[in-house]
């Protein structure tokens, strides 16, 4: 099949009628028509059926669906780094990173680059690692923060520094001479524990340790992001092993907070591309979050 009958293809199966389709690319109705009828004759089958008035795919055109689906996507994708590509030298400062780290770091950074460089534009978003890495490669953002070694083989990953593991517990569940000290895993066994669903290397790490414990940790809600789980731990919900960014959010009193005892290393990474070296606005930023990351690093 030839690009543009594959576009006609995909565009009848969104809509579901040639008017549909038509109209989608910006082509006349018989112009669709008639390529349509054109794409099946070179395949030698029909790919829709009339039913109802609606060009319902026939199984053949099912075989097809998702390989052609894959096909716009990468399409979608070439066009959205093309037009990124063309943009001019002197694009504003892109950032994405996680939640937390948005939330801990990225403001304060902001505001001192911005007394540096008062002529900047910054545009700043949130996403999870495996979006994160999507957005750099399309070349859509310029710098990603995140606390996961994603491992990506076409972007450069820099640490800016570390941290360790935490535990947080809801206000007064620990004695106040005992928050200096270091809690050992084994300690929570059989205890009310806020789950969290992160696939990565940390979380499975975690998971190795608490699979150990007899009797295990009770695990009645488990969420997707730390900042959840600090959510919850703040209502009482339980306890919650969190990087040390995320411990340290919110009001200093909504959680108690301990270092995990064995030592788990959170490392900070920055991302970027390596085909494109960093500018003085970038490297700037980059030296304000690490400064910024360590200064809050050290009042744990």
């Amino acid at each position: 099949m030839h690009l543009r009958n594959i576009e006609l293809f995909h565009a009848v199966l969104t809509t579901g009628s040639i008017t549909g389709a038509a109209k989608q690319l910006n082509i006349s109705q018989p112009a669709a028509s008639k390529a349509l009828q054109h794409a099946e004759t070179q395949l030698g089958f029909a790919l829709f059926s009339r039913v109802r008035g609606r060009l319902q795919p026939t199984p053949q055109a099912l075989l097809l669906r998702d390989r052609v689906e894959k096909i716009i996507h990468d399409m979608h994708d070439l066009r959205r780094l093309t037009l990124n590509m063309s943009q001019p030298s002197s694009y504003p400062l892109r950032v994405t990173c996680t939640p937390t780290l948005a939330q801990v770091l990225l403001p304060d950074a902001i505001v001192l680059l911005r007394k540096a460089f008062p002529s900047v534009t910054v545009e700043l978003s949130t996403q999870h690692s495996a979006v994160m890495c999507e957005s750099l490669a399309l070349q859509e953002t310029d710098i990603g923060l995140t606390l996961q070694d994603t491992g990506h083989q076409t972007l450069r990953q820099k640490s800016l520094c570390r941290g360790q593991v935490m535990v947080i517990a809801p206000p007064g569940w620990w004695p106040q001479s005992e928050l200096a000290q270091a809690l050992p895993v084994t300690a929570l066994a059989n205890q009310p524990l806020i789950g969290i669903m992160v696939r990565d290397a940390l979380g499975n790490l975690l998971q190795g340790h608490l699979g150990q414990l007899d009797p295990p940790p009770r695990t009645a809600v488990a969420v997707q992001t730390y900042q959840l789980a600090h959510a919850l731990v703040a209502k009482g919900e339980g306890l919650a092993l969190v990087d040390p960014f995320t411990a340290g959010c919110g009001d200093a009193k909504s959680v108690q907070i301990r270092p995990l005892k064995p030592h788990l290393d959170v490392v900070l990474y920055a991302m970027y591309r390596p085909d494109s070296p960093l500018n003085p606005v970038q490297k700037r930023f980059l030296d304000l979050v690490r400064q910024l990351a360590q200064r809050r690093l050290a009042q744990k």
